[in-house]
């Protein structure tokens, strides 16, 4: 995780995200830096655009998980569970007979 937030920050920054950057983000961090992993990184993100993502990522937290064999626009939509309020003595129950 820490190289994507390495990225994340070049980005908030308006830097160049590149290796020689990300590689001095960790390592200024304190990161035992991966140069294969920094390598992977920054040519995964050649083609995203960072700023679109990361908006997406916030308007939607928590994804539905796609259907099988669909695509993501035609997964149905998750229901609603309406949690029924606990009773606080049943939670308790049994522990007398730990203490006795």
């Amino acid at each position: 995780m820490e190289y994507v937030y390495a990225a994340m920050l070049l980005h908030s920054a308006e830097k160049e995200i590149d290796e020689k950057a990300v590689t001095a983000v960790l390592t200024a961090a304190g990161v035992d830096v991966d140069g294969a992993r920094v390598k992977a990184l920054v040519s995964s993100l050649g083609s995203v655009d960072i700023g679109e993502a990361m908006a997406t990522a916030v308007a939607a937290p928590t994804a539905a998980p796609a259907a099988a064999g669909g695509s993501t626009a035609e997964a149905a939509p998750e229901a609603v569970v309406e949690e029924e309020p606990e009773d606080e003595g049943a939670a308790f129950e049994g522990l007398g007979s730990l203490f006795g």
